[in-house]
């Protein structure tokens, strides 16, 4: 029988969504207010939800103080208040959407989670703007 147990979380960060490689007028026709070359911020929220089976000893699926710990390390330390184009190695060379955003922060916490367990993200760039990633 497996469970799903999920954790939420917050950062604040700065992005601006732009191609190196388009004009001004390219960058606003796609990106808008989004392409401000002083860049904005979110107050971002994430769930992550892991699934499992539950642990017979522990009742546990996992313990969600280690996905707290992973969380904070992995993603609020790395995030929280930095500019994601400047200061995320991962963003470097990738526009930082929310599309984007989310398979980053799957992928560093998927690579500190047991390989037994699946693992979902959501996203909230704003209340009403949201994506998920499950690895697919």
């Amino acid at each position: 029988m497996k469970v799903t147990v999920s954790r939420k979380a917050h950062f604040n960060a700065a992005h601006r969504l732009y191609r190196k490689d388009w004009s001004d007028e390219q960058n606003n026709a796609i990106f808008g207010k989004c392409n401000n070359p002083n860049y904005h911020g979110h107050n971002y929220e994430l769930i992550a939800s892991v699934t499992g089976e539950i642990d017979q000893e522990t009742g546990y699926v996992i313990d969600v103080k280690i996905l707290k710990d992973i969380i904070k390390t992995e993603i609020e330390d790395a995030f929280d208040h930095k500019n994601l184009n400047l200061d995320v190695e991962e963003f470097k060379s990738l526009n930082p959407t929310a599309e984007n955003i989310v398979i980053i922060i799957y992928n560093k916490l998927k690579a500190k989670l047991e390989s037994n367990l699946e693992l979902e993200v959501t996203l909230y760039e704003t209340p009403r703007n949201f994506v998920t990633y499950s690895g697919k």
